[in-house]
């Protein structure tokens, strides 16, 4: 298990993961005129202090998104811009979580519902988002609150599902969530991220998706070292559906480069797979 809020682990190598494949999402979604809908099922605080001391406990930044020059990834505009909107100076004293990335890329037409159990988070993030009518924040399970929304009235959405693992059983619940919400809503893209603590967990999650009759399923992963049997996570991953079409070219451009700035030794790695096709 994890120990966990994410206040701990704030702009780590597995949130560079993750919010780079988001903006990477969101931004092709917005080459069409029409609205989309954003649900992101664990909200979270929306923006993390890193000088707290939840943060400053792993100090986990330091070996994410700090390792990272904005002016060596000219591709990754959009990511580098949202984290210096929210922070003055070159000092980083602040990381977004991942609404925040997405109010970054939705435009006036476009919607976000977001769903939060933890009440601190909850509160932090009604504050955040209190004055753009384009969020909606609930306090409540994301699981349930996504099969609410589904489908959305713009019949285009990115759904993000992203909790913390550290009750066993979300490894389970995030595959009959998938199940559920892809019968409703079969044209949305999932994006499902996960901590490799323990692989069989991960090989399982990947076993069970394949074997659930959706189609077009991409996975990206990114490990600072090998698996290990030691407590803590060691890899990170995003399992999508119905993914951009261009994705997959540019992950495989980006990975290797995140691999050799994060790695923590020589047996840190990537991969990026096609795990069912279209």
């Amino acid at each position: 298990m994890l120990s966990y809020r994410h206040s701990f682990h704030a702009g780590n190598f597995a949130d560079v993961l993750k919010h780079i494949v988001l903006v990477e999402i969101l931004e092709y979604l917005t080459r069409k005129d029409k609205a989309f809908t954003y649900i992101d099922t664990h909200a979270g605080a929306g923006l993390y202090d890193l000088q707290s001391d939840h943060a400053t406990k792993l100090n986990e930044a330091t070996g994410g998104f700090k390792k990272l020059e904005a002016e060596d990834w000219p591709e990754l505009e959009t990511y580098f811009e949202v984290i210096q909107r929210h922070n003055a100076t070159d000092s980083y004293s602040q990381y977004p979580g991942s609404p925040l990335f997405a109010q970054q890329v939705l435009r006036e037409q476009d919607r976000a519902r977001l769903f939060e159990l933890h009440p601190t988070d909850y509160e932090i993030l009604s504050q955040v988002f209190e004055k753009d009518r384009r969020f909606t924040i609930e306090p409540m399970d994301g699981y349930r609150g996504l099969l609410s929304q589904l489908p959305p009235s713009s019949r285009r959405g990115l759904i993000l599902i992203d909790p913390s693992y550290e009750v066993k059983s979300d490894y389970e619940t995030v595959i009959q969530t998938i199940r559920k919400a892809h019968r409703i809503f079969e044209t949305g893209t999932y994006a499902l991220w996960y901590p490799v603590v323990q692989r069989e967990r991960i090989d399982l999650l990947e076993t069970q998706l394949m074997k659930s009759g959706i189609r077009n399923i991409q996975q990206y992963e990114l490990g600072l070292s090998p698996d290990s049997e030691e407590r803590g996570m060691t890899a990170s991953g995003m399992i999508l559906i119905n993914p951009p079409w261009v994705l997959m070219d540019k992950m495989n451009q980006i990975l290797p480069r995140l691999v050799e700035t994060l790695g923590k030794d020589s047996g840190a790695f990537c991969k990026s797979e096609v795990l069912v096709g279209e």
